[in-house]
């Protein structure tokens, strides 16, 4: 196989079948179904963690009440106050859901779904609705509208802000999206690079590829491995983090 095709195999989104639902044809795609898998740890898994006394899922069950504990107090909090304990499910959510998509793709025969620019924007669309939502909630329509024309602005100055503003609503929806979809495909692309080096050098003489090429190759896999795995909890907190500002920004005229 050639290293376009194993790179097109382990990054592109593949359909294994379609879903006719009320005459939809509906892809099942492996990035669906790596989506589905963690709805499924999320919904059915989790709480079988927290709830369960068993001593070998305690270590489990403190790292999700540390993250838990986290997205609360320097996220839901710092952002929305105190007595804003109702934002945590969601947020926690949304975090737990874009790390274990980043996170799948380590898994033998997983996918990074985030890697997928169709996952991401979806992901920003209901970022989207979420703030459109929350600022309409909490100051009404007209004083939400208003809040696109920054105070103190000359009334002739109308024309100009109100439509850079709301550019700027959509220009923040759409860096989220490319941010994480770029940050999580970029690690996978450059892995697989490496390894390539091996048969390239290899091709042309295979004592350089296997005896030369290949441990720097694995040596520099590892290091870029680790450092994806850093990567992908810091892109879910930073697409969590960022939600979380748009919303509480849109929820204050100020």
């Amino acid at each position: 196989m050639e290293i376009k095709e194993i790179l097109e195999k382990h990054i592109l989104d593949h359909i294994y079948g379609w879903l006719n639902i009320l005459g939809f044809n509906l892809p099942i795609s492996k990035h669906l179904f790596m989506m589905l898998i963690i709805a499924f740890v999320m919904l059915v898994i989790f709480p079988i963690i927290i709830r369960s006394k068993n001593r070998f899922l305690y270590p489990l069950r403190v790292v999700i009440e540390v993250i838990f504990t986290f997205l609360r107090d320097d996220i839901v909090r710092q952002n929305f106050g105190d007595n804003s304990d109702d934002k945590i499910p969601y947020f926690a959510t949304l975090f737990f859901f874009i790390l274990l998509m980043n996170l799948l793709g380590f898994v033998p025969y997983g996918a990074t779904a985030t890697g997928n620019i169709s996952v991401t924007a979806g992901l920003s669309i209901t970022t989207f609705f979420l703030i459109i939502f929350s600022g309409i909630k909490a100051q009404g329509v007209l004083h939400y509208l208003k809040s696109f024309i920054p105070s103190g602005v000359p009334f002739w100055l109308y024309p100009i802000m109100i439509p850079v503003e709301v550019i700027g609503l959509f220009t923040r929806i759409f860096a989220l999206a490319i941010r994480l979809f770029a940050n999580m495909i970029s690690g996978h692309i450059v892995i697989f690079v490496l390894l390539s080096f091996i048969f390239i050098f290899g091709a042309m003489n295979i004592y350089l590829g296997l005896i030369v090429t290949a441990p720097i190759a694995v040596i520099l896999v590892l290091f870029v491995s680790l450092l994806e795995l850093l990567v992908s909890f810091i892109q879910a907190y930073i697409f969590t983090a960022l939600t979380a500002i748009f919303t509480a920004q849109a929820m204050t005229h100020e």
